[in-house]
């Protein structure tokens, strides 16, 4: 089938309606809202048959999502930001549920101050939720997600909700070719939901949980919904292998591009490892050995298969889209704890920080971080994480708190009270 130009947004929906769901429980926030919108109409129009429903809240619509999803039918839900946050409770709930749906984020920085674009803190405050975690780098990836999606989810030996990532506006509201593939060759792929002994009958109800668990029981029941998770790197690449063979797309966990040969890698997710990879083709024109290592799959964590990729390796740049406050990037936290003590492991991996409430990445600042990294090989001396930050952003943002300052003092009630007796001392000058 030719390609269509599709958002990343619809991608995403054409994955849910690819894979035949049955319950949409909804909830609209921007820059998300497409998706919800696109499944609605189709809804309306009698292209799906499954059932939409807006409830009044994210924590609302994550806990039907996670109530149908235990009674046996294939659910399908999309949100963002601060809606993720808000659902935050029933992301821990409804993974312990074992409850196995496709849960689409579309990732935005998270407020205060508020910003309607792209970041990663969004889903990193997901990551230990129990959520298996898939990050997108372009609008195929997407639709092709949601179903590698399903397969892991509805996995006997996984049984777990997963997240689907996308940035939003970067590819959200960015029109790419997207194939879509033949719905009889998604139905091979991805079957029906089989639930196993997890079926709801009204007639016959039977708990599936209990409601207060001590220490031991609890301590057992959160170990095992771990190794479930873990279950997820080996289940991930089988169903990769046959998404290959049917769609002739292949998504490993961790893509490597040029990094074979590369005595340097970028390490990061997301959209703007399409920006990395065009980095790296202009480095390799000029002599330079670089190369790209992206997790697809952050949750269950590919320890393995990362550290197959980079060993040997001179350095790795890390580059986060997001940070936690007082420690600094996510990914860099957990690259180098995966790979402490191991040989053969990079001596150097310099880790920055760039993106956040969508600010754009330069290719000029990818062969900075290269020099800089560089540098700390021939020294030896590993700098310090750094934001990416220009002297002329740094300088509007100096303007726009002098402006600030000044609106601040011709409005307080101080000053206004000197204005208006006529004072002209020293703090009027």
């Amino acid at each position: 089938m030719k390609p269509k130009l599709l958002t990343g947004n619809v991608a995403a929906a054409w994955g849910a309606r690819l894979a035949e769901v049955d319950y949409i429980p909804a909830f609209p926030i921007t820059p998300q809202t497409e998706i919800i919108e696109t499944l609605g109409a189709w809804v309306d129009d009698g292209k799906m048959s499954g059932r939409m429903v807006t409830l009044e809240s994210e924590h609302s619509m994550l806990t039907a999502a996670g109530a149908a999803a235990a009674t046996g039918v294939r659910v399908f839900s999309a949100t963002s930001s601060q809606g993720l946050l808000y659902a935050m409770e029933m992301l821990y709930t409804v993974a312990g549920w074992r409850a196995p749906f496709v849960l689409v984020n579309v990732s935005r920085g998270l407020s205060a101050p508020i910003t309607l674009e792209a970041d990663h803190n969004d889903i990193m405050a997901a990551r230990d939720s129990g959520f298996l975690q898939i990050h997108c780098a372009d609008c195929q990836e997407v639709l092709d997600s949601v179903l590698l999606a399903y397969r892991l989810a509805e996995d006997p030996a996984i049984r777990l909700p997963v997240l689907v990532n996308l940035d939003g506006f970067y590819l959200s509201f960015t029109r790419e070719p997207v194939s879509l593939p033949e719905m009889e060759a998604v139905r091979r792929f991805l079957p029906p939901f089989d639930p196993g002994n997890i079926r709801f009958t009204a007639s016959a109800p039977e708990s599936q949980a209990v409601a207060v668990l001590g220490g031991g029981p609890y301590s057992y029941f959160r170990y095992e919904t771990h190794l479930a998770a873990l279950n997820g790197v080996a289940v991930y690449e089988q169903v990769a292998a046959e998404f290959a063979a049917l769609f002739g797309r292949r998504h490993d966990a961790v893509e490597c591009y040029q990094s074979e040969d590369a005595e340097i890698v970028f390490y990061m997710i997301g959209s703007f490892a399409t920006k990395a990879r065009e980095a790296v083709d202009r480095l390799r024109e000029s002599g330079q050995k670089v190369g790209l290592v992206r997790p697809r799959l952050l949750r269950p964590f590919p320890a393995n298969a990362i550290a197959e990729a980079v060993t040997g390796k001179q350095a790795i740049i890390v580059l986060d889209q997001n940070l936690s406050l007082g420690q600094g990037g996510v990914l860099h936290t957990e690259l180098t704890s995966s790979l402490y003590g191991k040989p053969g492991a990079p001596a150097v991996i310099t880790s920055f920080i760039g993106g956040l409430g969508g600010r754009d990445i330069s290719a000029q600042e990818f062969y900075q971080m290269v020099a800089v990294t560089r540098t700390a090989i021939s020294s030896g001396k590993t700098p310090p994480p750094r934001l990416l930050y220009t002297a002329g952003e740094l300088r509007e943002v100096r303007k726009l708190q002098a402006i600030a300052m000044v609106e601040r003092e011709d409005t307080s009630p101080g000053q206004q009270s000197a204005a208006g007796s006529g004072n002209t001392g020293p703090d009027q000058e």
